[in-house]
């Protein structure tokens, strides 16, 4: 007589099928870090390096000596022993709601001296990387932070200020003296 396979075993394989099943479904998935584009994870704000804007960069001269141009621009983030003539300012910022940004700058220097400064491109004026990096959204109706000088005008004078020749009352209390007289 023919062996049958005992229910549990067929129990068993039913299950294991059906994990393979759910394991491949999984793949299919979003691999974005959203779910269902409504609830999105908190990313850590990463800043490393020196953020170096057109103004600073504009600022450093052929000429100048490590120590004035390390006041400018700051410490330089990679100095290679192996290149001890070449400082290199590297900047990275990755922040949520903001596309990530990757700045270089290369200071080359002669004799201790500020040979040349290569960006590999346009650096951004302070305000553009300021404006670069707000993610805050500003509100449609703000209220405006000053008056404008029709408003000022428009404005009642202030109020006199109460006379200082009203006479100061005495303390309600009296109270005995801190020290004992001898």
């Amino acid at each position: 007589m023919p062996s049958r396979p005992v229910p549990f075993f067929r129990g068993v394989a039913a299950a294991a099928m059906l994990a393979l099943l759910a394991l491949g479904g999984c793949q299919s998935l979003q691999s974005s870090d959203n779910f269902l584009g409504v609830i999105t994870p908190y990313r850590l704000e990463v800043v490393q390096g020196n953020v170096i804007t057109r103004e600073m960069a504009q600022a450093v001269k052929p000429g100048m000596t490590r120590a004035e141009v390390r006041d400018v621009l700051g410490s330089p983030l990679l100095t290679d022993v192996f290149h001890a003539n070449r400082w290199d300012y590297v900047f990275t910022i990755r922040r949520q709601g903001a596309e990530p940004q990757l700045r270089r700058v290369v200071a080359l220097f002669e004799n201790d001296r500020l040979a040349s400064i290569d960006s590999g491109g346009e650096l951004p004026a302070e305000r553009e990387f300021v404006a670069s990096i707000d993610t805050f959204k500003t509100a449609r109706n703000a209220p405006p932070l000053e008056l404008t000088e029709a408003q000022l005008k428009a404005l009642p004078p202030p109020a006199a200020a109460p006379s200082a020749s009203a006479p100061a009352s005495a303390p309600a209390r009296s109270y005995p003296p801190l020290e004992s007289r001898p």
